[in-house]
């Protein structure tokens, strides 16, 4: 894993590395378009790229300065950050919003304290000067974020370093992130909670170019023929498919982004292809942002502004009861999204019931009906990420790292180490085995045949395992922590 982080390991010196990008059409011989922040110094940049590269990289970079309507943009590029990342892997050759803070954890644990701090600060760059945290720094993400996890990489960072200027600094875009998803239109007035609500028009530039089946038909493509073909009941069909015209609204395609703005691209949580998101108020966009209300007081505090902190506490209290109001669903023990349109939770099982239990949201007695609900998720090779089989890679049979983590280290908060330890026991004997025989970690498993081959399960989306993989390293790390320090 040590020699891995460096394969992924990204700065202004691999920045046509990272300015190559297979998900768009490229010309051979065409110049890879880097785009600088209109706040940044753009001679300043150029001067520095030319210093640290050589002449013939240098000459493959077509150095842009990023227009100010995004409308304008007519070629997409690679969004500059100015120091050290680490990229997932495989096609994600980029800095990706959540995907960083499970990366990070690997590199603390492999002492990578520097890198650490500076895939923190990256995401505060982004905030700054591209107005959030990113899906990842390209183009074709700007108008899109990624579940909100940053205020844990801080804490995660002064935890090594007790630097509290260091916090004191990051702190106002912090808050401006924070004000990101919790005025509109990521807030839902009717319930006061958030959803995820990505901006932009019309497909997905990167689908359209990078996903598509062996006969060439595009993910777009795919849907239009499951509309045709199969009665919908989830959702109104009519406000994303035309049926007369054979053709997807535009309603589909603020869906579609705002179910990439999840991370979890593609389940049928949300009904088929989880257009309907728009329409929700999901339970692990609200968990995070209580431990990220909870986390900014605890920063105000380590900076010596306790004053500041208590209302960022009494914001974390007021989410708590309002998730237990809409979000807890008593009749099935578990935590499902709740529907504000039609004012019902949707009885999807996912495996982001077990958020509450990680950020300590859960009674006693819920926690318990979660766990009870265990067995439904649990599989040979670990936490299957729902009970529904769908063709989608983010529903059964199918299992992804960073769930893991919240499960496990969910279920240990409230007492349940040995259901806790035998998952991660799973998940880490099913790594090591497809380790032992591919020699890499990729980015999602099928926890049911424990296997890593999964693409022809996969049948909308993009069906490829991606080799790396950062999550899967690092959650591979800390689960493995998490066993050797008992």
């Amino acid at each position: 894993m040590k020699r891995t982080w460096k394969t992924l390991y990204r700065s202004q010196e691999h920045i046509l590395q990272a300015a190559r990008d297979i998900k768009v059409e490229h010309t051979p011989g065409q110049r890879w378009i880097v785009y600088v922040s209109q706040q940044e110094d753009f001679d300043r940049v150029a001067q520095t790229l030319q210093q640290v590269l050589p002449v013939t990289e240098w000459h493959q970079i077509d150095l842009r300065i990023l227009p100010a309507d995004l409308d304008q943009i007519q070629e997409h590029g690679l969004l500059y950050l100015p120091h050290a990342y680490v990229v997932p892997g495989g096609r994600f050759n980029e800095m990706y919003g959540w995907d960083s803070y499970f990366i990070q954890m690997g590199l603390l644990r492999d002492g990578e304290i520097d890198l650490a701090r500076s895939m923190t600060e990256q995401l505060v760059y982004e905030i700054e000067h591209y107005g959030t945290i990113l899906n990842a720094n390209r183009t074709y993400q700007l108008a899109r974020s990624q579940p909100p996890l940053l205020t844990l990489m801080i804490l995660a960072v002064y935890a090594q370093t007790h630097d509290r200027e260091w916090v004191r600094s990051l702190l106002p875009m912090v808050e401006r992130f924070y004000y990101y998803w919790t005025v509109p239109p990521h807030l839902n007035p009717a319930t006061g909670l958030s959803r995820y609500y990505a901006l932009g028009h019309g497909p997905a530039p990167e689908v359209l170019v990078s996903e598509k089946d062996e006969d060439g038909k595009t993910h777009y493509d795919r849907v239009r023929e499951y509309y045709r073909q199969h009665e919908v009941t989830d959702y109104d069909l009519a406000l994303y498919y035309d049926r007369e015209q054979d053709s997807l609204t535009d309603l589909f395609y603020q869906g579609d982004r705002s179910m990439r703005e999840s991370g979890f691209d593609i389940s049928n949580r949300f009904g088929p292809f989880s257009v309907d998101i728009i329409h929700y108020v999901p339970v692990c966009l609200n968990v995070l942002l209580y431990q990220m209300e909870q986390d900014i007081a605890t920063l105000h505090e380590i900076v010596g502004q306790a004053e500041t902190a208590q209302p960022w506490r009494d914001r974390a209290m007021d989410r708590h009861e309002r998730i237990d109001r809409f979000l807890w669903d008593e009749a099935a023990g578990q935590y499902f999204d709740y529907n504000f349109s039609t004012g019902e939770r949707r009885p999807y099982e996912f495996a982001t019931t077990f958020y509450p239990l990680w950020a300590g949201i859960a009674s006693a007695e819920q926690a318990q009906r979660v766990v009870e609900n265990l067995d439904r998720f649990e599989m040979p090779g670990g936490l299957q990420t729902s009970t529904h089989v769908s063709g989608n890679q983010w529903d059964a049979p199918f299992g992804w790292a960073p769930l893991q983590l919240f499960a496990v280290q969910g279920l240990r908060r409230y007492g349940y180490k040995e259901d806790a330890d035998r998952l991660a026991r799973k998940f880490i004997a099913m790594l090591v085995q497809e380790f032992t025989n591919s020699g890499t970690l990729v980015e999602k498993y099928d926890v049911c045949a424990c296997s890593a081959n999964v693409s022809d399960e996969i049948l909308f989306g993009y069906s490829s395992n991606e080799v790396g993989f950062g999550w899967t390293n690092g959650v591979f790390l800390e689960l493995l922590a998490i066993l050797e320090n008992d």
